[in-house]
């Protein structure tokens, strides 16, 4: 049967095994996170000082792993390798969104400078109308000179014809 182009492939069998990348990458984040900690470095010291003095002291047949302790070597290679790619995997998520929060605060800061930019022209526009306004000390200033023409004594109005 030839595929046609026009209509969606069925759903065959899938070899692949599905999982949830938000769920794995939340669990890889607490196993990078331990592994972080001084409780891991004292488990795994505690652990490799267990495993040397028993395969150290241990009398002939209780000895799993002899002296060059190979086995010991290839378990601490082991969990390196599945460490290594879970530390990466969450300080990507981490850098994900740590990018986000870059984005957001970009944002914000962006309003904030629009805004404070506007306040100053606001600013301005009142700085300027306020100079056409006569203030409360210029109309109490001239108040005070009109008073002053008044409380003067006038000349008699005939002289003025």
């Amino acid at each position: 049967m030839v595929d046609r182009l026009d209509q969606p492939r069925q759903q065959g069998l899938r070899l692949r095994a599905h999982y949830d990348p938000e769920a794995f990458g939340k669990l890889s984040e607490r196993i990078a996170r331990f592994l972080g900690t001084a409780r891991f470095l004292v488990y795994m010291t505690v652990f490799v000082g267990v495993w040397v003095v028993w395969n150290a002291l241990v009398p002939g047949e209780g000895r799993f792993d002899p002296y060059p302790f190979i086995f010991l070597t290839l378990m601490l290679s082991l969990q390196a390798s599945y460490a290594a790619p879970l530390i990466l995997l969450a300080q990507n998520r981490q850098d994900d969104r740590d990018r986000v929060q870059t984005d957001i605060d970009r944002a914000a800061a962006e309003r904030n400078q629009a805004d404070l930019e506007y306040l100053t022209r606001e600013i301005a526009a009142l700085r300027i109308a306020l100079g056409d306004v006569a203030t409360r000390d210029y109309v109490r200033s001239e108040l005070q000179r009109l008073l002053e023409d008044l409380q003067q004594p006038r000349p008699p109005a005939n002289d003025l014809l």
